[in-house]
């Protein structure tokens, strides 16, 4: 029998991870599960079943900004007006797509991004 893939972890290349879990906590509503040292060099956040690894660009310099994850939710635009009471710029949408997703995106201060989507049923 073939080994099962059980989940995945993002890794986001960031120049300051202490800066960059302050806005994934205040922005966008994820907890720290895990950070190492003070003020933490390395980190793993959580927003229910998404974990992100916050990786200093020291380590990686050429990661720094072109990390992205797209991320589904069953209601893009409750997840937008919560994001948005939260501070958090959104780059792209509230938008319905041809290819039958509703979408949103946000940029973080490194310029790695995060889309959210979520299905929608075709028009007429």
């Amino acid at each position: 029998m073939a080994a099962q893939l059980t989940g995945f972890s993002a890794v986001f290349t960031v120049r300051d991870v202490a800066a960059s879990i302050a806005f994934y906590r205040d922005r966008l509503g994820f907890r720290l599960q895990f950070g190492m040292g003070e003020p933490p060099t390395y980190a793993i956040i959580e927003r229910d079943t998404v974990s992100l690894h916050l990786m200093p660009a020291s380590q990686s310099p050429d990661g720094l900004g072109t990390s992205s994850i797209y991320v589904y939710v069953d209601d893009v635009d409750a997840l937008r007006d919560g994001l948005v009471a939260m501070g958090c710029p959104i780059s792209f949408g509230p938008e319905d797509l041809s290819y039958g997703m509703r979408e949103i995106a946000v940029r973080d201060p490194d310029g790695n991004g995060l889309t959210f989507g979520a299905p929608v049923s075709p028009a007429g």
